[in-house]
């Protein structure tokens, strides 16, 4: 794949195209990524009636806890007054659903032990969190996972 940029001080507005064969799985990744890198999600997080504006990036997980979501960092956990499925639709394409009660971003994914029969266990870099993906969800991040490790080579 070739990149090309064409500086043009004559144009108002910028536009990307994508010249290619054929839709290809690594395009539409292309496309989606380009797609979420405009559209910056900005999300304010709770702890002990304070608000914080973290970049979404420095989230390893969210999850659901009783009645709330908590966003985990590597150090912290946060409060966010949204629901997971609604998290699915906003947030960036490093973030991946694993169970019905969490969404990991697969950029802080260090292993997956996998159990046989039931889920498996995920861990992140730097932190000794860990979180749980259930069977009806694992090929969902192995195949983001594979996404992320072509596409960063």
């Amino acid at each position: 794949m070739k990149i090309r940029i064409e500086v043009d001080d004559a144009i108002s507005d910028e536009e990307v195209i994508i010249r290619c064969r054929e839709i290809s799985s690594t395009i539409q990744t292309l496309q989606q990524t380009l797609l979420q890198s405009l559209q910056k999600v900005k999300l304010v997080f709770y702890k002990n009636n304070v608000e914080y504006y973290l970049p979404v990036s420095s989230i390893y997980f969210f999850e659901t806890a009783q009645t709330t979501i908590d966003a985990h960092t590597k150090d912290d956990v946060y409060k966010i007054k949204y629901k997971l499925y609604e998290l699915e639709d906003l947030l960036p394409r490093s973030f991946v659903r694993i169970s019905k009660s969490t969404i990991i971003n697969v950029d802080f994914v260090y292993s997956i032990d996998k159990n046989l029969t039931s889920s498996g266990c995920v861990r992140f870099y730097h932190t000794h969190k860990q979180v749980f993906v259930s069977r009806n969800y694992y090929k969902a991040l192995k195949n983001r996972l594979d996404e992320r490790r072509t596409y960063h080579e």
